[in-house]
């Protein structure tokens, strides 16, 4: 095949719903995403982003959290040269990480570095921050670290709760996550990574 058509395979990890997988499997479907998502895998068998995967025709599976060969062996048998994290509420591995590192790719509710973690949203108001928004970065081994690929703001408004300030950050994760993945996956291939 020429150059210019071709895509990297993509693997996706969530932990629930996977609003942010269905966004970039939606990006993905343009002949012009240099990415084709073939599996999801999840922690939690009982993840509703599962169900919708397979009926979307990608291949899915469940992987241990504390498993570090479990996972890496799956991501590998998958054909995966570049791993999204949408919503893998999980901290991997560093043998993962540092094996995928340059080639994983995670989504985080908050304006790194600030609120790292969990409940990013949370500690935003509770920081009396006047701005929000998402991070798209490298994995790396410290959690919510790694290289800033796309960030995208949200102002926080008055009488905002957890809730409905999470809501419009991840309306705005939807719009960056799968623009920075195509970017950077561009530029993947450019450099003849994964060929």
């Amino acid at each position: 095949r020429a150059l210019s058509n071709r895509r990297l395979t993509g693997a996706i990890m969530i932990s629930g719903r996977g609003s942010n997988m269905k966004a970039l499997v939606a990006a993905a479907a343009q002949p012009d995403f240099p990415v084709r998502f073939t599996h999801v895998f999840s922690d939690k068998a009982e993840a509703p982003g599962l169900a919708w995967a397979s009926a979307e025709g990608l291949e899915t599976g469940i992987v241990d959290p504390k498993d570090a060969d479990d996972i890496q062996g799956r991501l590998v048998d998958s054909g995966a040269e570049l791993v999204c994290l949408a919503g893998y509420m999980r901290v991997l591995p560093s043998v993962v990480t540092d094996a995928w590192a340059g080639r994983m790719i995670n989504i985080h509710p908050s304006l790194l570095p600030k609120h790292k973690g969990l409940n990013a949203q949370a500690k935003a108001l509770a920081a009396g921050d006047k701005v929000a928004g998402a991070t798209v970065h490298l994995v790396e081994a410290d959690v919510d670290s790694g290289e800033i690929l796309e960030q995208g703001r949200v102002d926080i408004l008055p009488g905002d709760q957890e809730d409905t300030l999470s809501r419009r950050i991840l309306s705005v994760e939807h719009q960056i996550y799968p623009r920075a993945v195509s970017r950077y996956a561009a530029a993947m291939l450019a450099q003849g990574e994964g060929l």
